[in-house]
């Protein structure tokens, strides 16, 4: 994983090909980007991502923001009753409990 300004590359290789390759894999718009070496794959996924900015204001458009802040999820509703419940007992706000139970199971990361 590589991170640049926000965006985050995932790298993979094509054995046969001989070659790194990669995606940005935090917005919907699709950048990728490879080469050949480790050094090549990191120069790659950056100029790829700059290259999306420029691309973005010469279009006079806004570029995807890697993340919003806006998570929105589809439950069984029993388990929603059930994180709701947990999160009145608490005295927290559902978006409150769900982004502790979040950051307690991603802590290690």
């Amino acid at each position: 994983m590589m991170e640049y300004k926000g965006y985050i590359g995932k790298v993979e290789i094509d054995d046969e090909a001989g070659i790194l390759y990669g995606e940005v894999i935090n917005v919907r718009d699709v950048i990728t980007f490879e080469g050949a070496s480790v050094d090549e794959i990191q120069k790659a996924f950056r100029e790829s991502i700059d290259d999306y900015l420029d691309f973005c204001s010469q279009r006079g458009e806004s570029p995807e923001k890697p993340f919003s802040g806006k998570f929105v999820i589809r439950l069984p509703a029993e388990l929603h009753r059930k994180a709701y419940i947990q999160a009145k007992l608490e005295d927290k706000s559902l978006n409150g409990w769900v982004t502790e139970v979040l950051q307690t199971a991603l802590q290690n990361q």
